[in-house]
């Protein structure tokens, strides 16, 4: 875990920021607990904006979505906890895109908040299929969660130049 926190933070000095950490964080993800679906969305107002995603045809990037009063949203937005969906029950209950998501083969989820200021201002998202995820996958992602903020940070700002 020491290796990849090192690594990242010797990214955010690269040229190419946000995608360089984006995908760096994608691909050590993969490697920690796996995934197949892997999408960040950035808080905009009442609004989450899709800014990566590592399957643009079903999830592209620029992708917004109204985040209404949910129980996932009292969970992961304001209770500022991961949400760990084991099975497709937990993701019906948390995603009114889940027959899309089914249909893509997923049935379990991790959501982490990225959290700056004492405001989440985006989720991490990892889909893999039904009962693949378990307690124990959910700690690895919170430790690097810190890690992306300023990309999470330097998507929004570049978004509201627009």
């Amino acid at each position: 875990m020491s290796d990849d926190l090192a690594t990242l933070s010797a990214l955010l000095k690269e040229p190419g920021q946000p995608d360089t950490v984006f995908k760096a964080f994608d691909a050590i993800t993969k490697r920690l607990v796996g995934h197949e679906l892997f999408t960040l969305l950035y808080v905009d107002g009442s609004e989450v904006a899709r800014i990566y995603s590592n399957r643009p045809t079903e999830y592209p990037v620029s992708g917004r979505k109204p985040m209404g009063p949910t129980p996932w949203g009292k969970h992961v937005m304001e209770g500022q906890k991961p949400y760990l969906g084991k099975d497709k029950a937990g993701i019906r209950w948390a995603f009114f895109d889940h027959e899309l998501i089914e249909s893509m083969g997923l049935g379990s989820v991790i959501n982490v908040p990225a959290i700056y200021d004492g405001k989440v201002i985006g989720t991490i998202n990892l889909l893999a299929p039904e009962g693949h995820y378990r307690e124990e996958h959910v700690a690895p992602i919170e430790r690097l969660a810190p890690m992306i903020v300023p990309g999470f940070l330097a998507a929004r700002a570049a978004a509201r130049a627009l």
